[in-house]
C-alpha cells in the first residue's frame, strides 16, 4: 500500500512539477475562463435585467469548458513527449497513475475556480464564496476530474483526440452539471445545503461510482 500511494504522489508530483516550469495548462485555462465570462457578462448584460439569475450556469459551464482544456493535456502530453509508453510499462499498478493525473488535473481545475470565482463576483455581483457552495464546487470538481481523466485516457490513441474527449464527456458530464446548477440555484436563493440533499448525494454518489469505475477499468483504457 504504502508503495502505491508514492506512486500516485510521483505521478502527481511530476505533472505539478512540469506546470510550474511551463505553465501551460494553467494559463490557457484561465484565459479561456475569463475571455467566456467576458463574453457572459456583456452577453447577458443586454438580454437578462437581472444577471445574478445566470450565474449558477455561467459558473458550471465556464469551468466544465475550461477543465476540459486542461483535462485534455493529462495524457496528450506524454504521448507528445514520448513517455506515455514508458510510463504504463512502468511495474506498478496502473490505476496509481491514473490517480496521480486524476488529483494533478483537479488541483488545476481547483486553480483556476480559485481564478474565476472572484472575477465571477466582480462581474455579476453575487455572493459565491461561500462554505456550501465551496463544498459543492470541490465535490463536483472531483467528479468532473474522475471522468475526464479516464475519458482523456481513452482518447489519447486516438486521431480526433482533442475532439473525441468533450464529445464523449459532456454527455456523461451531465447529471453532475444538472446536481451542481440546481444545487448552486439554491444555494443563492437562500437556501441551506440540507434543503438540497438530494442533488448533494447525487453528486457523491456521482463521484464514488467514476472513481471505483476508473479504478478497475484504467489498465483495460490505456490498452492500445
Amino acid at each position: 500500500m504504502k508503495r502505491y500511494f508514492q506512486v500516485v504522489w510521483a505521478v502527481l508530483w511530476k505533472d505539478l512539477r512540469i506546470e510550474l516550469r511551463t505553465k501551460d495548462v494553467f494559463t490557457s485555462m484561465a484565459v479561456f475562463a475569463a475571455l467566456a465570462l467576458l463574453i457572459f457578462n456583456f452577453a447577458f448584460e443586454l438580454r437578462i435585467p437581472d444577471k445574478s439569475m445566470v450565474v449558477p450556469g455561467v459558473l458550471w459551464v465556464t469551468i466544465a469548458f475550461a477543465g476540459v482544456l486542461g483535462l485534455g493535456r493529462a495524457f496528450i502530453s506524454e504521448k507528445d513527449r514520448g513517455s506515455l509508453a514508458g510510463l504504463l510499462l512502468a511495474p506498478v499498478d496502473r490505476s496509481a497513475i491514473y490517480f496521480g493525473k486524476m488529483l494533478a488535473s483537479l488541483i488545476f481545475i481547483l486553480v483556476v475556480e480559485a481564478f474565476i470565482l472572484p472575477l465571477i463576483v466582480v462581474f455579476f455581483n453575487v455572493p459565491l464564496i461561500t462554505a456550501p457552495l465551496l463544498l459543492i464546487l470541490l465535490l463536483g470538481t472531483i467528479g468532473f476530474a474522475a471522468v475526464g481523466t479516464i475519458f482523456s485516457a481513452l482518447a489519447v490513441n486516438t486521431r480526433a483526440r482533442e475532439v473525441l474527449l468533450p464529445v464523449l464527456l459532456f454527455p456523461v458530464l451531465l447529471p453532475l452539471l444538472i446536481a451542481g446548477i440546481r444545487t448552486t440555484i439554491g444555494l443563492l436563493e437562500g437556501q441551506s445545503l440540507a434543503e438540497h440533499a438530494n442533488w448533494l448525494q447525487l453528486i457523491v454518489f456521482f463521484d464514488i461510482l467514476f472513481l471505483v469505475v476508473a479504478f478497475l477499468t484504467f489498465d483495460y483504457v490505456v490498452e492500445e
